[in-house]
């Protein structure tokens, strides 16, 4: 996984950036609903989401991504997060449940053409399985407000664990 392309960098920024976004919120037995992707030179684990389209409410950009990436049909439980980037665009996060009797595939992007899709994987994750930086994320997205994971940070006790941080090291 070399340097990013020029083109992959404009993409990394417009996805960052310029476009209004929704993601969905998933969880079932304790694990969330989790994409693994390979995106910008890197692969990493997230959230169904993508661009809200024009005439499409935050609410339904998030719905209809979950469909398209992980086949389910959800429906919005609460809002969680908004987050306001620095053109103007927002990122909407949103708890959405599923029926019990649906299973996740691994969809696809209709905006990602080519014969490598950048969607990998869909699966099932605790936060264990989660790495710290994509777990920031998720935090980001509001999910301590998310039923059991504030019970869970609850039980983490005080202890320092920033990565890159050893134990005993001076500070």
């Amino acid at each position: 996984m070399g340097q990013m392309t020029e083109k992959e960098k404009e993409k990394e920024k417009e996805y960052m950036c310029r476009r209004s976004r929704s993601v969905a919120i998933v969880t079932r037995n304790g694990k969330i609903l989790m994409e693994k992707v390979f995106y910008f030179g890197r692969l990493f684990c997230t959230v169904p989401g993508g661009g809200i389209e024009e005439g499409e409410t935050p609410e339904q950009a998030a719905i209809r991504e979950l469909k398209e990436e992980c086949g389910l049909d959800g429906t919005i439980v609460k809002p969680l997060t908004v987050q306001y980037k620095s053109d103007g665009a927002a990122e909407y996060s949103f708890e959405v449940s599923i029926p019990d009797e649906q299973e996740a595939i691994t969809g696809y992007d209709p905006e990602e053409t080519g014969d490598d899709p950048p969607l990998k994987e869909v699966l099932w994750m605790s936060l264990e399985e989660i790495s710290e930086k994509d777990r920031a994320f998720l935090w980001s997205y509001g999910l301590m407000q998310v039923d059991g994971f504030f019970d869970e940070v609850k039980r983490w006790g005080d202890a320092v664990s920033y990565p890159g941080i050893c134990e005993g090291a001076e500070k």
